[in-house]
């Protein structure tokens, strides 16, 4: 095999699970060390710069780091990187001085944004402080977009996103609440050297079963029935509520009818529990919240009479596989069930809408009426029009629609300076020795036997009687710094130099994963196959080093490192060291860059 190149940017960042699995890309062990350290300011800067909202998504964010997370290969629950993101927010104090601020003379370009939720602000914010000057339009009186309309306040203090918003219009940037845009074309004739497309995938999909017409006092779609619910027009419900749905905005609703008069609320999915969109935690909240969530029916009718919701009827459904493997949902042929209610909230999927964006101006849409949107450079078939978030590829969540908000501020820039938008500024890396001493690291690299600590939740009495009483109240102090010592530091990279190595496999020795192993070279396929712990996963590359003097190889599994530095520790001389690598994805020139913790 060749020897592994890693100069190569990408080949340590594969190796940060966590950070890699992050769309923004944020180098989570590098925060979680901060917290560790009580540096809760510098960790929450480390954040502001990657996902531009830590305090919002430490309480909201769909988490893919953490099935990702190495801790989880070697006990069940990988650590609580969500979580212990909201640590940084909640105790970070005043860091308004820290904050960077847009240059005083701008750089003479404008840029519309179209929605003030996550994917605009993050965009925004990166080219405000690149010197652009950015107008938001949002038709409600504040920004936030689906963050302030449909996650509840149960979940998501208002406190914090109007804090975490107002860093962001702070910058300069103008917010044009209530403005609505009817109009791409008026939109492109005002001058405007690019416009940014955020505005969610507003419309939330109907159920066109009989009795729908009906009954339809008493039948609410989720996500404007959240939405009247979080601007207070909505305070009460009917004491029995059905809610059609197996997402996170199901659960939201289901939730929030437990606050507001559902005694007998309960959740109704045509899929099986493990195959419901919502995240397993959202499921345990619902469930400890004692709402059912009851599986495998489907909805064939509103029943209803003079006029008045009576309830739902159900047909119950199986899932079969086909000759080749397909699922689908089939009937089991038992009598159809009758779930009585007094209103029903349907949460069955979001869709997007562009009713106000013209067929004739140059922007191409696709047959599902999505617009036709470049993967890399969120740019449409438009050149001075992109999209970002839920508006780009359909309902997402909020990290992802963060990341786009950056991908499509460096093509705005990029298109804005004359230059090729598909041509991607490379990330910022470096590559540190740890080393203090012969044997003495500047981290800590104890590896902690605790089980993932549980969060504190609010007494349930209390919380179901307030609808913005918050359910999680978050790590404290000890029990924050208890968590980030579970982080096994996978940034901290075991880097192998084969001169100074003189084969005495004390590394080897040592290794409590067996993943290093000194043989003859060979194919990659075979190589892996005869290492000392069979390297299993393809995904993932084998380090390979050369230049022994035996003529053999170093190989070492990547996938089952634990980057406990015992290799390090044990050698005695020096031919593996622990380096600390630290990957920051390029955004806007000049944007973000005093951020950097000493």
């Amino acid at each position: 095999m060749d020897a592994t190149d890693i100069a190569d940017p990408d080949y340590f960042h594969k190796v940060v699970d966590c950070q890699y699995a992050c769309p923004a890309h944020t180098p989570v062990p590098e925060y979680i060390r901060l917290i560790a350290a009580g540096r809760h300011a510098d960790a929450y800067l480390v954040n502001w710069h990657s996902n531009v909202l830590p305090g919002i998504l430490g309480r909201t964010c769909d988490r893919p780091c953490e099935p990702a997370c190495r801790r989880g290969r070697v006990e069940e629950a990988p650590v609580a990187i969500c979580r212990l993101k909201r640590v940084a927010a909640d105790y970070k104090g005043d860091i308004t001085a820290r904050l960077p601020a847009a240059p005083e003379r701008g750089n003479g370009k404008r840029v519309a944004f179209v929605g003030a939720g996550p994917a605009s602000l993050a965009a925004a914010r990166d080219l405000a402080l690149g010197g652009y000057d950015c107008t938001i339009f949002e038709a409600d009186t504040r920004a936030g977009g689906m963050i302030r309309t449909q996650i509840p306040r149960f979940r998501l203090p208002e406190t914090v996103i109007d804090e975490e918003v107002g860093y962001i219009l702070d910058l300069g940037i103008t917010l044009r609440a209530g403005a609505r845009i009817d109009s791409l074309r008026a939109l492109l004739a005002e001058p405007f050297d690019a416009i940014f497309v955020g505005c969610g995938a507003p419309r939330g999909r109907d159920l066109d079963i009989p009795g729908r017409a009906e009954a339809a006092a008493n039948i609410h779609i989720g996500i404007d029935w959240l939405s009247s619910v979080s601007f207070g027009h909505v305070e009460r419900i009917g004491r029995r509520v059905v809610v059609l749905g197996g997402g996170n905005t199901a659960m939201d609703c289901c939730r929030s009818a437990r606050r507001l008069g559902g005694e007998d609320v309960r959740v109704v999915v045509r899929s099986g529990y493990a195959e419901m969109k919502a995240s397993p935690w959202e499921k345990e909240d619902a469930l400890r919240e004692d709402i059912p969530i009851l599986n495998f029916m489907v909805p064939i009718e509103f029943t209803h009479e003079s006029g008045r919701l009576t309830g739902v009827l159900f047909e119950k459904v199986e899932a079969r596989h086909d000759a080749e493997g397909r699922r689908e949902l089939v009937p089991t042929g038992e009598p159809p069930v009758h779930i009585p209610c007094d209103d029903v909230l349907v949460a069955v999927g979001q869709e997007n809408a562009f009713p106000w964006i013209e067929r004739d101006i140059g922007l191409a849409f696709d047959r599902r009426g999505m617009p036709v949107v470049d993967p890399l450079t969120l740019q449409s078939t438009h050149p001075r029009v992109f999209f970002g978030g839920d508006a780009a590829f359909g309902p997402k969540n909020i990290i992802w629609a963060v990341a786009h908000g950056h991908e499509a501020a460096v093509s705005i820039d990029r298109v804005c300076r004359g230059l090729d938008p598909r041509e991607r500024p490379a990330p910022h890396v470096s590559l540190a020795s740890q080393k203090m001493g012969i044997h003495e690291w500047s981290y800590d690299n104890a590896v902690s036997t605790d089980q993932r600590f549980a969060v504190p939740h609010r007494a349930k009495p209390e919380a179901l009687a307030d609808i913005r009483a918050e359910v999680e109240l978050g790590y404290d102090d000890r029990l924050a710094f208890a968590e980030a010592q579970r982080c096994l530091n996978c940034d901290v990279q075991t880097v192998f130099s084969a001169r100074l190595c003189i084969e005495c496999d004390a590394c080897v020795d040592i290794c409590p994963m067996d993943c290093i192993t000194f043989a003859a070279d060979g194919p990659e396929a075979e190589l892996r196959a005869r290492l000392n712990a069979p390297a299993l996963n393809p995904d993932q590359a084998i380090y390979v080093a050369s230049g022994l003097k035996t003529g053999r190889i170093m190989a070492k599994d990547e996938d089952v490192c634990l980057h406990c530095g015992l290799c390090a520790e044990r050698c005695p001389t020096g031919a593996w060291d622990m380096q600390r690598f630290l990957l920051t994805t390029a955004q806007v020139e000049h944007a973000c860059r005093s951020l950097s913790p000493a």
